[in-house]
């Protein structure tokens, strides 16, 4: 693959709050990509201003969580009627990811081989510290339930991913917080779409963490991410129930 010729076709969403001291680093290490929106979710600090130096499109959202973000982003997205990309890719704004391993994260769906590909960081290299036993824990959960619910071979819930644009329209994603990666997962497990996992690195985030080293934040998400699952889970097993209890068609009597 032509990482540069193709990366043009690529657009990123980097949702953002409070992140002025780590955006700068997102930026200098993504490589080139058609687009780069990152989405303000209410900061006080100079995350805009960061982002807009470093040549990224910034747009506002007010409504706080990072779904409300990813779908602000998506609204660039879907309002493009000239340029859109091919593929979109999210990646977090503290620089726990590696944006410079895009190029291995949208490879598989440029080679035609998935649609939906996720960095895995339960696979990859994790930097000591990075992600708190709270969270390997729940993304395991989470994960075992969707392989028991749906059969979907996940092994994380991880940020970094993208996804092909045809694809992305198909899932409606509609969270506003913390269920958005999990529900994208179990609705692209439910469209049927081609999915690959990619190892990643992880490192320690840079700044606060507002979610997995707060006790508040962990129990939030946690629950959210349950809820969803059992949500759609259970509406699953409706959908099976009534296709089971169907009544046949009356065979034609011979005329």
């Amino acid at each position: 693959m032509n990482a540069r010729s193709v990366l043009s076709n690529v657009w990123v969403i980097i949702p953002a709050l409070d992140e002025e001291s780590s955006i700068g680093l997102v930026l200098g290490h993504l490589p080139p990509v058609g687009r780069v929106i990152v989405v303000d979710n209410g900061s006080s600090d100079a995350t805009a201003a960061i982002a807009k130096r470093h040549g990224a499109d910034v747009v506002s959202e007010p409504r706080r969580g990072y779904g409300a973000a990813c779908l602000r982003g998506l609204e660039e997205v879907w309002n493009e009627e000239t340029a859109a990309p091919e593929i979109v890719a999210f990646v977090d704004a503290d620089f726990s990811d590696h944006p410079d391993e895009l190029p291995s994260i949208v490879e598989p769906i440029f080679e035609g081989e998935a649609d939906f590909v996720l960095g895995t960081r339960l696979r990859g290299h994790r930097e000591s510290g990075a992600m708190p036993p709270q969270s390997v824990f729940g993304n395991a959960l989470a994960c075992w339930l969707m392989r028991l619910l749906w059969k979907a071979e996940y092994t994380d819930l991880g940020p970094f991913r993208a996804i092909e644009i045809e694809a992305l329209k198909s899932l409606g994603m509609s969270d506003t917080n913390f269920g958005w990666t999990v529900e994208m997962q179990i609705r692209v497990v439910q469209q049927g779409l081609r999915v690959r996992e990619v190892p990643v690195h992880y490192r320690r985030r840079v700044g606060v963490s507002k979610i997995s080293w707060t006790v508040l934040g962990t129990l939030k998400a946690g629950t959210k991410i349950l809820y969803l699952i059992g949500k759609y889970g259970i509406l699953e097993l409706f959908r099976k129930r009534s296709i089971n209890t169907q009544p046949e068609a009356p065979t034609p009597k011979n005329q």
